[in-house]
């Protein structure tokens, strides 16, 4: 999604109510600083929204690489209607930025293509820690908030595409 001044909860355009929702948060341990504030701002949003929190249910994995086999163990409980994973990848002096940023990419696109639960990338990918924090609630919003909502329309587009 695009930064927060655009959002659908923020500029006016009408926005779906999730009454049932329940979803899955998943963060990586990795950056963790930087994580929990993606993590708040899902969480906020959610509450904002009037999903209770008994209805969200938290888990944390040690990397963005294992953000893929959570979010796939996840679906396989039937329990959710939206999985948000949250991560941040910044880059090294090596190669592993890209092969990270590949396989979770690639990862999470799978589960998307192959599942019928949406799975929200919330992963930062930048060049800097600066960067990172412009994203987790500095000048630049937080991607964590702008994840939830993107969970929360998904959930309301499944809705729709099932009456059809």
């Amino acid at each position: 999604m695009s930064t927060s001044a655009n959002s659908p909860l923020t500029s006016g355009s009408p926005f779906p109510i999730a009454r049932d929702m329940r979803v899955a948060v998943v963060r990586t341990l990795w950056n963790s600083h930087i994580t929990e504030a993606l993590m708040n701002g899902a969480l906020d949003t959610f509450a904002a929204a009037g999903i209770e929190k008994t209805d969200i249910d938290t888990f944390e994995v040690p990397g963005a690489v294992e953000l893929t086999f959570a979010a796939s163990s996840l679906i396989e409980t039937g329990l959710y209607d939206a999985i948000v994973v949250l991560g941040c990848v910044i880059r090294g002096g090596t190669p592993h930025f890209d092969y990270v940023c590949q396989s979770v990419t690639q990862g999470i696109t799978h589960l998307n293509a192959d599942c019928d639960i949406p799975v929200i990338f919330g992963v930062l990918t930048v060049d800097n820690e600066e960067q990172a924090l412009d994203r987790a609630g500095g000048r630049l919003g937080n991607k964590g908030s702008e994840a939830a909502q993107t969970a929360m329309l998904m959930f309301d587009f499944k809705e729709k595409v099932a009456k059809l």
